[in-house]
């Protein structure tokens, strides 16, 4: 572990894979990842660092975010695009742990994820559930087992936990007066999937994310909901997700 030149450079372990990240000290992403800092034996298995570049064309684009912003959004990027190698893929969406099972709550910004997770603590108690990752977390398959880790890459409100846990089921939701659910279709729910998780540029990468799916969609059923933000609307989906 070293740092030099405003640069540091550390093993982590995300979503049980030893990485090595070269990041810039004092940036976003090295605050958040401290959780994550693990000493193991041997090289990483995954690397991720960004050159200033890089940054700075990734900034010429978007020149409303700062240097740190976009090694943020990248780093998860690149992440995500070596995580296929180790049958994993992040997913948009806000994660809750209730009853040592995580439930995956995913929809375009601003359309209230974190807002209803939250309402998961305040209806189940804060002392039986837990935000795992608020933006992006990880699915992995693994020895046939389907399990959700935090990662760093956690958005605005920085709540993540560096655990696994099995996955009871992913939800899609959209706003509604009423609360109602529903399971959908595996080739709806990999059409969702799709749009709220880093779609590989290359085709072989892109077969691996797409087996990676139809592997998933076997194991575990996707639901749309239609939620307001009243209570009932926490147990609809519990209730819903465990029939």
């Amino acid at each position: 572990m070293s740092s030099a030149d405003g640069i540091s450079k550390r093993k982590y372990s995300i979503a049980g894979v030893n990485v090595g990240m070269i990041l810039r000290s004092g940036g976003i992403i090295e605050k958040q990842a401290k959780e994550y800092l693990c000493e193991f034996d041997g090289a990483p298995e995954i690397v991720v660092g960004l050159d200033d570049e890089f940054l700075l064309a990734k900034q010429a684009f978007a020149p409303h975010l700062s240097m740190e912003e976009c090694e943020y959004m990248w780093t998860g990027e690149q992440f995500c695009s070596k995580l296929l190698e180790f049958d994993g893929f992040m997913l948009h969406a806000s994660a809750v742990v209730y009853e040592d099972k995580a439930y995956l709550f995913s929809a375009p910004s601003g359309t209230g994820k974190s807002t209803h997770t939250t309402l998961w603590r305040k209806v189940f108690g804060e002392d039986k559930t837990y935000i795992l990752n608020d933006d992006k977390p990880v699915i992995r398959i693994k020895d046939g087992k389907v399990t959700v880790y935090g990662t760093p890459w956690s958005g605005k409100t920085d709540q993540n936990k560096n655990i696994g846990v099995p996955l009871q089921g992913i939800c899609f939701l959209e706003r509604s007066k009423e609360n109602r659910i529903e399971s959908i279709s595996a080739k709806d729910a990999a059409f969702g999937i799709l749009n709220q998780t880093i779609r590989p540029a290359d085709g072989k990468n892109m077969s691996k994310l797409l087996d990676l799916l139809d592997r998933l969609l076997q194991q575990t059923t996707v639901y749309r909901m239609g939620c307001n933000m009243d209570d009932d609307a926490a147990h609809t989906a519990y209730n819903g997700m465990n029939p």
